[in-house]
Parts: structure tokens; sequence; C-alpha cells
């Protein structure tokens, strides 16, 4: 039987538009970000790095615990601009379960993703997967924060020192967590963050790159600018920058970023609870992870089960994504693949359940009624 709502349009029945998405894009109160963008027009600069670019990187300081932190046009190019800025050649030890971009952005600076496999009881890279991958063409780890949990930073950290490795995490999903008293984004080499408008905190369009490193970062600060300063031609760059309209979006939405930490806390919650005795595996958040609420995912037992509640699902008009799928060491444009059991398990399986700040409990009480009864 389906559930699908149906609406009368001229005599004829037909189904309704999803209403309810993976993720929902937060939007500020427009008088907020009206009254930044009248400060734009009297000033007549909209980019190269206005005073609201320059504000909005200042305040994003305490949530990276970096000494340093560039705001750029997304979150992909943030990832590409550190492989550069360290001179990284020859193979990249990276994740197999993150988005594409992960990949792409190595294989676009001309390196090789060696793939190494997802630890089993979660959803990041194996430190164990990484020690194993590591031969005399490493340069560096690429690891991915996924869903906003952290990986094992410290065996990671330790890894790399033993091999003298540099470590960049995409940490597009981490936003706001807290691990061991410190943000999650000032692990690594570098981290790199995305501040797409599906993030948890947003600029519509944008990015982060952050580091402890002066050289790097001023590396990095005129690799993001064509590599100039004036008429003096520095390094080989390019355009990376953001704009003063997105900027305002991040400033005015960073005002309301602690509610929306909060609302997601409660959210999340709520679905944990509701699906504790329904057979599917839930994300772990460590010891000593003050999360951010990013994402809930959950394992269904089976590819058919997965497609059973994306179909039920879409019987009440919800959306829910797949993501990450597939896993990327099965990319046809790969060169060199490998096998990665776990995540190409997991990916097949994986189903991420909406939240957003506006959800209302009452669809996520119906959501987990519709998982609940389908797996069963």
């Amino acid at each position: 039987m389906s559930e699908r709502p149906v609406e009368e349009v001229g005599g004829s029945v037909r189904p309704v538009a999803p209403s309810v998405f993976v993720t929902r894009t937060y939007m500020p109160p427009i008088g907020e970000y009206t009254e930044l963008l009248r400060g734009v027009w009297e000033r007549g600069q909209v980019t190269n790095n206005g005073p609201l670019c320059q504000e909005l990187e200042k305040a994003l300081l305490p949530y990276h615990g970096t000494r340093h932190v560039l705001l750029m046009g997304n979150g992909t190019i943030t990832l590409q601009l550190a492989i550069r800025a360290l001179d990284l050649t020859g193979e990249v030890i990276t994740t197999p379960f993150s988005y594409v971009a992960s990949t792409t952005a190595v294989l676009w600076e001309r390196c090789v993703p060696v793939f190494a496999d997802i630890a089993p009881d979660g959803f990041n890279i194996d430190p164990a997967a990484i020690e194993a991958a590591i031969t005399s063409r490493t340069c560096a780890i690429l690891a991915t924060h996924v869903y906003g949990l952290p990986c094992d930073v410290e065996a990671i950290e330790r890894i790399a020192g033993r091999h003298g490795l540099k470590v960049i995490y995409d940490a597009a999903h981490a936003f706001g967590t807290v691990h061991r008293g410190r943000p999650l984004l000032s692990y690594g080499d570098v981290s790199s963050c995305s501040f797409h408008a599906t993030k948890i905190f947003h600029t519509v369009e944008g990015g982060s790159v952050a580091c402890n490193d002066d050289a790097l970062h001023e590396r990095m600060r005129l690799m993001r600018s064509f590599g100039h300063v004036g008429d003096v031609h520095h390094v080989a760059g390019i355009n990376g920058k953001n704009s003063e309209m997105h900027a305002a979006m991040g400033l005015v939405v960073l005002r309301h970023f602690e509610g929306i930490l909060e609302r997601r806390r409660v959210q999340w919650g709520r679905y944990d609870a509701l699906l504790a005795d329904v057979p599917v595996r839930r994300a772990t958040v460590p010891a000593g992870t003050v999360y951010n609420h990013a994402y809930f995912p959950i394992v269904l037992p089976s590819e058919p089960a997965l497609m059973a509640v994306v179909e039920a699902l879409a019987g009440i008009g919800v959306l829910p994504r797949r993501y990450f799928y597939p896993s990327l060491n099965t990319l046809p444009y790969l060169t060199r693949k490998g096998q990665c059991p776990v995540a190409e398990d997991v990916a097949v399986r994986v189903l991420c359940l909406p939240l957003y700040h506006d959800l209302e409990e009452a669809w996520i009480d119906r959501i987990c009624e519709v998982v609940s009864r389908t797996v069963r």
C-alpha cells in the first residue's frame, strides 16, 4: 500500500512533490543580511578581500583553533590549494568513503590517490590501513572527518610523524565539532572546510583553509589571489577568493550558529532514541568529542533493505540521500583502484536521514516509524 500523498489538479490526481529533503539551507533574518549589504553598496567594494571578508576570517578563527584562516571560494579549491601549497608529489593516501572532491582534488593536482579502507566500526579511514598503504612514494595523508565525526587524529599524527608525511584533513562537515578540547579543524598540517549552502554553517558558496604555519599560510594567501601583490608576482596562483556578499551571509549565519547547533543536537537525539531498537547501525560519537550533529546516517542490513526504505520514505514525500555512494575506489575514471571491502559494503547500505534546523519533530517521528516498519 502506498502512502504517497496526492492532490487533485484539474480533475486528475497526481503525487505531491517531496516536501522533506535530506538538508535545507539555513536562511537568517533577511533584515540582518540586507543591513550588511547596505554597507557593501555604500563602499562599492564587492570582492578582492574586502572588509567583510576580513571580518569573517577573524570571526572564524575561534572555530578553527588555528593561527591562520583563509576564506575561500568553495571547499574543493581549498583542498587543491593545500596540496599545491605543500608541494606534494607522488602518492596521497586517502579515504574511499567521502565526497568525490576528496579524490578529484588529488587527481587535479597530478598526485596519485591511494585508498586505505575505513574502520569496521565507523565511517572514517582506518589508521592500520593507512600504515599498510605507505610506500616510498607516499607524500601525504588526506583524511575526511566523515559526517563531522573525528578521525583517529592521534593515531594519524603518530603515523605521519614516523614516516615524515604531511596531513591534510577534509573537514567539510566538521565546523563546530570539538575534539579533546580543541576545534576539530585545528588538527593536521592543513584543515579545509566547506561553507556550501548545505552545510551546518554556510556562506552560500565558500570554504576555508586553516593552518598554524606562518610560511605556509603566506604561501596559500598569495596563491589564493593569483600569486601577486600589486605588480609584484611571487608564485603561480589562482583565483580562490570569495565575495563580500558571501561574507555577509556568513557573518549573519554565525550570529545564530550556537542556536543551530543546539537545535540539531535535540533533533539528532530524537532520531537516535527512536531508532535505538531498530536493526540499523547508527553513528557513534567518540569519547571526548562535542559533536556538531551535522548528519544522521544509518547503515541498513542490506542494499535491498536500503532501497525499500528509500521507496517507503518517498511515499510520504521524504527524500533521504545515499551519502556517500559509491565507494570512491570504484570510480570509473581511476587508473588505480584497489579493494576496500569495508567502505564498499557500507557505501551500498548507508543512508542519511533528513536533518536541518526547522525540521519538525512530527516529521522525525514519522520518518523513524517508516524506517522501523520497513526494516522489520
